[in-house]
Order: C-alpha cells, then sequence, then structure tokens
C-alpha cells in the first residue's frame, strides 16, 4: 500500500516536471519583450480611456505613440497641449500646439408647446427612440432629449435643460473628447474650435427640410435663405441641403451673419453684448439747396452837369 502510494507520487512528480520544462519553453518561445517606454507614455496620460483618441484606451494610445514613434495623427483630447508636450519629450520628437475644441449643440430648443405631434414613452435612450419615431415636434434631424451624451459624457460637462429639454455644454470641464458627438444619433452635437477669447459662432439647427416645412416642426428651424452667405466677408457660412453652416476654421466672429438671419438660427457664445439686429435706417434724402437770389444793385442816379 505504502510502496503504490509512492509510486504514484513519483510518477506525479515526473509529469509535473515535464510539463514544467514545457510550459518554460513554451514561453520563452512567445514571449513578447515590450518597451518600457509604453509605460511611461502611458503615466503622463489622464487614464480616462474616453476613447476619444480613436484607441481603445490610454494604453492602446500609447503602444501607438510609442510604435508610430512620434504624435503625427494621434492627440489625447483631454490631456491637450500639455499632455502632447510630455508625450514628444518622452518620444524624442516635436509637436505642434493644436487648436482648442469644445462641443457645441447644433439644435435649438423647438418651442413645442402645444404643437407636440407624439409623447415618447419609451426606453429612455436617443438611438433607441431615433430608431422608432422623429420626436415630439415631428423634427427628423433635431435632439430627442433623452440624454445619451450626458452618459457618454466621462467628465461631467453635460447636462440636460429640464426646462428645454436640450443638452447644455459646459466649456470649463469639455475636454473634447468627442464621446458625446458619437453617442448621438443624429449629429446635433459637434467639436468646433474655441475661437479667439472663446468667442464663435454657429448655426443653431441641422434640419434639411426646404424652409416652410422646416418651419412647421421648429419656430428656431433655418429657412436656408442664404443672407448670411452673402453678408459674410471671409466666405465662412455656406448653404447645403436647405440649411446654413459655419465653417469654424475660417469664420472670425464678425457676426454679420447673425445680424443678417431673418430667424435667429445662428447664434454665439462668449460675446460682451448682444449683437445688433436692427439695420440703421436709410439717411434722408437731402434737398438741393435754393439758389441763391442776387442782391439788385441799386441803380446811382445820373448827374448832368448844366453849364
Amino acid at each position: 500500500m505504502t510502496q503504490g502510494i509512492l509510486i504514484a507520487v513519483i510518477v506525479l512528480g515526473v509529469i509535473g516536471a515535464i510539463f514544467a520544462v514545457v510550459l518554460y519553453f513554451v514561453a520563452q518561445k512567445f514571449k513578447v519583450v515590450e518597451d518600457p517606454l509604453i509605460d511611461e507614455v502611458a503615466e503622463v496620460l489622464p487614464g480616462a480611456n474616453c476613447g476619444g483618441c480613436g484607441k481603445a484606451g490610454c494604453r492602446a494610445f500609447a503602444e501607438a505613440c510609442v510604435a508610430q514613434g512620434n504624435l503625427d495623427g494621434l492627440r489625447c483630447a483631454p490631456g491637450g497641449d500639455a499632455v502632447a508636450a510630455k508625450v514628444a519629450e518622452l518620444l524624442g520628437c516635436v509637436t505642434e500646439a493644436g487648436e482648442p475644441q469644445v462641443a457645441v449643440v447644433r439644435c435649438r430648443p423647438c418651442n413645442i408647446g402645444d404643437k407636440r405631434r407624439s409623447n415618447y414613452d419609451g426606453m429612455q435612450s436617443c438611438a433607441f427612440a431615433h430608431s422608432l419615431y422623429t420626436g415630439e415636434g415631428g423634427c427628423a434631424f433635431g435632439c430627442l432629449g433623452c440624454g445619451d451624451c450626458v452618459k457618454a459624457c466621462l467628465f461631467g460637462a453635460i447636462t440636460m435643460d429640464p426646462d428645454r429639454g436640450t443638452p447644455v455644454v459646459d466649456e470649463e470641464k469639455c475636454t473634447a473628447c468627442g464621446a458625446c458627438v458619437k453617442a448621438c444619433p443624429r449629429s446635433v452635437i459637434e467639436l468646433r474650435n474655441k475661437g479667439r477669447k472663446n468667442r464663435r459662432v454657429w448655426v443653431g439647427c441641422i434640419n434639411k427640410e426646404k424652409g416652410a416645412d422646416a418651419r412647421k416642426t421648429c419656430a428656431n428651424a433655418c429657412i436656408g435663405c442664404g443672407k448670411c452667405e452673402k453678408v459674410c466677408p471671409v466666405e465662412a457660412v455656406h448653404v447645403n441641403g436647405n440649411v446654413a453652416y459655419i465653417d469654424h476654421t475660417k469664420c472670425i466672429a464678425c457676426r454679420k451673419c447673425e445680424a443678417e438671419c431673418p430667424v435667429g438660427a445662428i447664434v454665439d457664445a462668449n460675446f460682451p453684448a448682444p449683437v445688433n439686429k436692427e439695420k440703421p435706417a436709410a439717411p434722408a434724402a437731402l434737398k438741393p439747396a435754393a439758389p441763391a437770389q442776387e442782391t439788385p444793385v441799386a441803380e446811382q442816379p445820373s448827374t448832368n452837369n448844366q453849364n
């Protein structure tokens, strides 16, 4: 009995030793040597794993940076220029400062009031609601108000306005990671340059219906009249698909388009005073001055000297 147990122990020990040797050689064969620089790059990243860089997370972003050897086409949105400078220093390359961006909501509150065409009572998800119906006011392009963007934001930069039912972006917290942009099924949210002194102008509508039809569903809809396009001095505004769009890379924030818009579809941020939409009165026509009357010269009495 004792001898049988001893033999079993010896056999199991030999088998275990053989497997250990096999596993050792297999591990050496398939061993992956990771560049220690990846850990150094990962340490300077915010660690938000937001996916704004287009990678699966911060670790994947660090691996891409080290593999590429530079930051061309790679940018950590939450980290901004400060993190980019640190990563570039570790990689031994040079990086240019990027233009700061912020998320903007391209849909103004529709002010539906009594014109509500439907009442959604399903799952509170914009993606789900988008697959079922157009919206309470009938606009197939506007915000659905279920808050998918709020859930997607990892920085608490987006909240829903309870009165208007549309998202509000806190530009101080927004890192321009783009998570809200990806979460919106109707592309209502867009990343735009913050602009000089954080002042920017954009069209608060993406309704591509014709003006009359768009106004039936939303009082703030762009009618595609093209007046904004005509007054823009830098050709930053263009009407395409019955709706105007302002190119933030060209816009100089002069707000001439906003003053010209007849329906108030163009909005701005961080300007010290509201735009003056009152057109100056045409100067009164000047009446021609009456011709000056010549003063008659008094006739001098003639003097006849009589001898």
